[in-house]
């Protein structure tokens, strides 16, 4: 059933979740300038400091900017950014570099669709999964198609891709999908590329 939500509220929210595309962006030029090695030790960097913030926010209850964007259930928990920061760092570390990017892309602009479309325009909704409506699922899978489309070349990986995302982030509402979506569409793009490969190889 769906709840009362400020349309307005989760638009800002949405909205810093951009900032997690820093992190990718930081990857891309450091890896450039001084290797992949140097590029995942920065974002290790970036991770531990974020989690030291997140240290002190949770044991000191202390205000901190844009607190009234956190979640009610981030209140007491680790940031999104965190979870997603380590899914982004697996990722890049042990995926292929495009089907990392489009699995980091689809947790950020998939998510945001699913919620956005869901809220202002859902109405047909789940009943025994909460907040989930068959339009925002519709709009992440479309939004998850066109990300794939992008930056892959194979249909196979990308219906893939963007349908484990999509199921990740309807199905898993007990766990942070800014670590699950990243790290199961990413295996299963890339176990489906390792099968593609040794088929052709055969």
């Amino acid at each position: 059933m769906k709840k009362k939500w400020s349309f307005k509220l989760e638009l800002k929210r949405k909205a810093i979740h951009l900032l997690s595309l820093l992190f990718l962006l930081s990857y891309v030029i450091f890896g450039g300038m001084w290797g992949e090695k140097i590029a995942l030790l920065l974002l290790t960097f970036l991770l531990i400091f974020f989690l030291e913030l997140d240290f002190i926010r949770l044991k000191t209850k202390i205000k901190i900017p844009f607190g009234n964007l956190w979640r009610e259930k981030e209140k007491n928990r680790l940031g999104g950014h965190v979870y997603f920061l380590i899914g982004a760092i697996i990722s890049l570390a042990i995926f292929d570099f495009k089907i990392a990017t489009v699995a980091l892309l689809m947790t950020t602009f998939g998510d945001m669709a699913a919620s956005l479309i869901g809220m202002k325009f859902g109405k047909r909704w789940l009943k025994k999964i909460p907040d989930r409506a068959w339009e925002g699922i519709l709009a992440e899978f479309a939004v998850n198609i066109f990300i794939g489309i992008i930056f892959l070349s194979n249909w196979i990986i990308i219906l893939v891709m963007a349908s484990t995302a999509t199921f990740v982030e309807t199905v898993f509402t007990h766990a942070d999908d800014n670590l699950m979506i990243p790290l199961f569409a990413g295996f299963n793009g890339e176990i489906t590329l390792l099968l593609i490969e040794c088929y052709k190889a055969i």
